[in-house]
């Protein structure tokens, strides 16, 4: 079969290309991996979440660490994001995983990432895990929201929803993926592990704590529907990710 291919193309036999991997030929194994918190906002927030993944790959690059890569024709730095943000919203909490091919101390990592990093991204804290630690996607169990109205909102109206969608047995509401060729219903209801208003100098707050695991992710947007409000009149920031132990 080989044979053949270089005949077919003898550019192939000229580049030395062999169609058996040898052991010698895999890419080296990682030697560190560090989780990295970091915000979103300013121009990143109309990015999206795959937009995100290439700008941090570009900002690894730029910063020249030594990034493990992918397999593949289509190599890739290694790394990993949880939770995807939806467009539009802010946020202070996301996270992503990267591999090193060396290992490098956090703090001098953050330093030569942070000078790298696009507008609007900024990297509040880098730390060491295992690398054969579980997927922080895997072990999401939870996000939280904090939510501004900076058109304003009644706050009896306000208070009187958030107490009916807390009170309520069931939210059952319809929601329409890519795939799908209809909407899909779901309950909301149980998707929403906390919920309660804030008032501070800047006006009134909607606080949220969402399930977000991967068969069951709560959404803001949602949330603000079932309370009778626009999610377009909101500005929606998330304020944590809740990992199991």
């Amino acid at each position: 079969m080989w044979s053949v291919v270089c005949r077919l193309f003898p550019i192939a036999q000229e580049r030395g290309i062999n169609a058996r991997v040898t052991t010698d030929q895999q890419p080296p194994r990682p030697a560190q991996r560090l989780r990295l918190t970091f915000s979103k906002g300013g121009p990143a927030r109309t990015i999206s979440h795959l937009d995100l993944a290439r700008a941090l790959e570009r900002s690894l690059n730029r910063a020249e660490l030594p990034v493990a890569y992918t397999q593949g024709f289509n190599r890739r730095p290694r790394l990993s994001l949880a939770a995807a943000l939806p467009l539009g919203y802010t946020s202070a909490a996301e996270v992503a995983d990267v591999w090193l091919l060396e290992p490098i101390a956090a703090e001098v990592f953050q330093e030569r990432l942070a000078a790298r990093l696009a507008p609007g991204l900024g990297l509040l804290a880098v730390a060491e895990i295992p690398l054969a630690a579980p997927s922080a996607q895997g072990q999401l169990v939870a996000a939280a929201y904090e939510v501004a109205f900076p058109f304003g909102v009644d706050a009896a109206t306000l208070r009187a929803a958030v107490t009916g969608v807390l009170a309520a047995e069931s939210l059952m509401r319809d929601r329409r993926r890519a795939k799908d060729t209809r909407p899909q219903p779901f309950d909301l209801r149980p998707l929403i592990l906390a919920m309660h208003l804030a008032e501070d100098g800047d006006g009134l707050r909607l606080y949220l704590e969402l399930a977000h695991t991967p068969t069951a992710t709560g959404r803001p947007d949602d949330v603000l529907a079932a309370l009778g409000l626009d999610p377009l009149d909101a500005h929606v920031h998330r304020v944590a990710l809740r990992f199991a132990d």
